[in-house]
Parts: structure tokens; sequence; C-alpha cells
């Protein structure tokens, strides 16, 4: 089977701290989960432990953030993109969106709690609508309440951390 999901863009700086993350998700924070199951587990009847239950809600929590850490890491792109004023994962876009100028980061919401821009992923409606377009197309996308959100790119330069 062919991985045909598009590569996440990070910075260097997210990279290091999400490969950081999950490697102390998969030893220590698995370590402190199993320890945490036994110990509830040794204080008897399984059906009615809050503790029990809760641990094992947690280690559910933090499987699945280790899946999408995994699969995110998997398949990423980190450094600058070329500065040829099309808009990809790691531009800084400023747009006129629905009347306003718009600046902002399309990349990886893992980059948002690290940069001083918000940060819109290649996804979302607007990162869908944009990503491959050029300084001075216009084009839209339709909003979640199903509006037409005209979209006009202004500028389009490489994000530098």
């Amino acid at each position: 089977m062919t991985d045909t999901t598009a590569a996440t863009w990070l910075t260097q700086e997210a990279y290091d701290r999400l490969t950081a993350e999950l490697d102390r998700l998969k030893g220590e924070g698995r370590a402190e989960i199993t320890a945490r199951i036994a110990a509830a587990r040794d204080e008897g009847d399984l059906k009615e432990n809050g503790g029990y239950h809760a641990a094992r809600e947690e280690q559910a929590k933090q499987e699945a953030r280790i899946r999408e850490l995994e699969a995110k890491l998997r398949n990423v792109q980190i450094g600058t993109p070329p500065d040829d004023g099309v808009v990809e994962p790691g531009m800084v876009v400023t747009a006129v969106v629905a009347g306003d100028e718009m600046v902002f980061l399309l990349g990886s919401r893992e980059i948002a709690g690290t940069a001083e821009i918000d940060v819109f992923s290649p996804t979302s409606p607007l990162g869908a609508a944009i990503n491959g377009t050029k300084v001075g197309d216009t084009t839209s996308y339709t909003a979640p309440n199903g509006k037409e959100i005209p979209v006009q790119i202004v500028g389009a330069k490489p994000f530098d951390a």
C-alpha cells in the first residue's frame, strides 16, 4: 500500500518537541500508566474501581496520542520551502479573505503553540483552497455555514522561525 498522505510540514523546533513527546510517552509515560493500573488492580474488585478505570482510560488516550505522533512524524517535511510565491505548507500567507487582510502560516497545527502567528492547516477549508495558488490568484472556499468566501493571495513568503 502506498502512502498518499501529504507530508506534514514542521519547523525544526516543532519536530524536536514532538519527537521528545513521543519518546517520553513511549518510555516513562507507558511505565507510569502500567504502574498505576497495577496499583489500582491490587485494590480489589475491578467493576467498581474508579482508579483502575481512570488509569485504563488515560492509557487509551496516551496510546492514541502515540499513534497520532508516529503518523505525523512518519511523513514529515522539515525546512523552508522555496521562495517562489507559491502557497504551500511552510509559507506565511498574506491574503484578503472576505474583504479582510489576514497574515497566517500554512502548516501543521502542532506549530501553533510555538509560533507567534496564526496557523491554518493545509487540510482546513481555507488551507485546502489556497494550497498551490500563487501571489495574485483569487479563489474561494465554502465556510462551515455554507457561505462561499472569496480569497485573494497578496503574498507568500517562507516561514522563518
